[in-house]
C-alpha cells in the first residue's frame, strides 16, 4: 500500500465523516467542493476536510482509492458515499439524512428540511 493510500485509509477510518475537497471547509476552492461543504456546514455536520490541492499524492491517491475520478468525495464511517451530484441528490431526497441516521452522525434535521424546502 502506498504512503498516500495509507494516509487516506487512516483519515477515512479515524473520522466519522470526511470530505476530500479542493480547498477547506472554510474556504472551498471550487464550486463543487463549495456545494458539498456548504450542505454539510449548513446541516451542522462535524467532518474532517482534506484539501487535495495541498498534496498531489492525496489528490491522485483519493481517485485511485475510491475508483472515482472527481473531487469532492464524501465518506461516512469509512464508506465512500459520492461526489457533488450524488450528495446533492441525496440531500434533496432525504437519503443523506438516512445515511447520517444509520451511522449515528449528528446533524441538524431542521436545516436539512430547510434545504429541501428551498429546492422543492
Amino acid at each position: 500500500m502506498s504512503d498516500a493510500n495509507t494516509r487516506i485509509e487512516e483519515t477515512v477510518k479515524s473520522n466519522d465523516v470526511v470530505l476530500f475537497m479542493k480547498g477547506t471547509k472554510e474556504m472551498p476552492q471550487c464550486g463543487f467542493s463549495s456545494r458539498v461543504a456548504g450542505v454539510l456546514n449548513y446541516m451542522g455536520v462535524e467532518y474532517a476536510d482534506v484539501n487535495v490541492l495541498a498534496d498531489e499524492e492525496i489528490r491522485q491517491g483519493i481517485k485511485d482509492y475510491s475508483d472515482w475520478p472527481t473531487i469532492p468525495q464524501l465518506y461516512i464511517k469509512g464508506e465512500f458515499v459520492g461526489g457533488c451530484d450524488i450528495i446533492t441528490e441525496m440531500t434533496l431526497s432525504g437519503e443523506l439524512d438516512t445515511a447520517f441516521d444509520d451511522n449515528g452522525v449528528a446533524y441538524n434535521k431542521e436545516m436539512a428540511d430547510k434545504i429541501r424546502e428551498a429546492n422543492g
